[in-house]
């Protein structure tokens, strides 16, 4: 059956409201019970796919307002793993100091067939306009890899290969579970390729990371064999994403032989200013496999500036020398809010930049 693509598309998140960040915080105060935080969730998340619908995109989703992080709520909602506070961020972004939470493993890692983001799942499908679809974002599985998230692999599995295998059962049931309820369409974030980059380009010694990357492949791979042939699984490359600042820098093209060989339907890639690098990869990372959407994050989510038309188009025209524009979509970089903070744009101006997204979309694909 063939994968639906979409040359509109959006990564996730968008920014919190008043009223839900109001309710989160009343909750955390002790003021509201969690049922009365979750029904101001619910009908913040239905007024934002109706926004969603009506700028026209084809796919939509819950803007991750029931969560706090874009990656640990689901992470940490996994049999044999947990959410704890370390005594300092290991999220080095530039300019801002993110909160200490991170996640860690207390057994063995499985699925979790209770796990809230599968009734998060069907809320938003339930709500979700006749001929749209409801789009799943989960982080990677690779994002265990990194940060300590994995240190006490050893006291549960005979060996490294035993963890990897089982975590990409876990997520790999996680998946069937969502098509079992009916998600046909999942994006799975991943923070880890710009990581390796940096480690990549700077390290004197590359064999550790080379070996990462090496192990993301074959754990990615290993999550995405045997699905449903109708299911879409996509995944975002991100650089990092709060409050309006990043994490990572550099060109692509010290990864895009591993992102060349993952089994994804679409690839969303961080091209939105100078630090992301050149268009040069795009060829290796979409490896002239003809069912394989490269979806072009050339518009901020960061700010509120709209991109110059001519701009925008110049450098798709460029990406289409390396890849067919029928091969190509365009979007903002990253969501606008991988956790509840936010970047620094008002929602106003977030409904902006994906109306002039639209636009373009629209005169470029007619």
């Amino acid at each position: 059956m063939a994968i639906k693509h979409y040359h509109f598309d959006h990564v996730g998140s968008y920014l919190r409201t008043d009223r839900l960040k109001k309710a989160r915080a009343d909750f955390a105060a002790g003021k509201i019970t969690a049922v009365d935080l979750k029904a101001v969730q619910e009908a913040e998340i239905k007024a934002l796919v109706d926004k969603e619908a009506e700028i026209g995109l084809q796919a939509v989703t819950d803007g991750e307002f029931n969560r706090s992080w874009w990656h640990l709520d689901f992470m940490a909602g996994l049999t044999g793993v947990e959410s704890y506070e370390q005594e300092a961020s290991t999220y080095q972004f530039h300019g801002q100091q993110t909160r200490a939470t991170n996640v860690r493993l207390t057994g063995k890692v499985a699925v979790n067939s209770v796990h809230p983001f599968f009734a998060d799942f069907l809320y938003l499908k339930s709500i979700t306009p006749e001929g749209i679809e409801a789009k799943v974002t989960i982080p990677s599985p690779t994002m265990f890899l990194r940060d300590g998230r994995s240190d006490a692999y050893s006291d549960f599995y005979e060996s490294w290969r035993d963890y990897l295998d089982a975590l990409a059962t876990a997520y790999h049931d996680s998946l069937l579970k969502f098509y079992e309820l009916g998600a046909r369409y999942i994006q799975l974030d991943d923070t880890t390729w710009a990581f390796l980059i940096a480690r990549l380009t700077t390290e004197e010694d590359k064999s550790p990371y080379e070996k990462q990357a090496e192990d993301a492949v074959y754990l990615i791979n290993k999550v995405l064999e045997d699905l449903p042939t109708d299911l879409r699984v996509t995944t975002h490359i991100c650089r990092g994403n709060f409050k309006s600042t990043y994490l990572f820098e550099g060109s692509y093209a010290p990864v895009a032989k591993y992102l060349g060989q993952l089994n994804y339907d679409s690839f969303f890639l961080e091209y939105d200013d100078a630090r992301s690098g050149d268009f040069g990869p795009l060829a290796e990372i979409w490896n002239g496999r003809k069912d394989v959407l490269i979806v072009l994050g050339v518009f901020t989510s960061k700010f509120a500036a709209l991109e110059p038309e001519r701009a925008i188009l110049s450098r798709l025209h460029e990406a289409a020398a390396l890849v067919p524009l029928e091969n190509l979509a365009l979007s903002t970089q990253c969501g606008f809010a991988s956790t509840e903070e936010g970047n620094d744009l008002s929602e106003e101006e977030e409904w902006a930049k994906l109306a002039h997204i639209k636009k373009m979309v629209d005169q470029i694909w007619k």
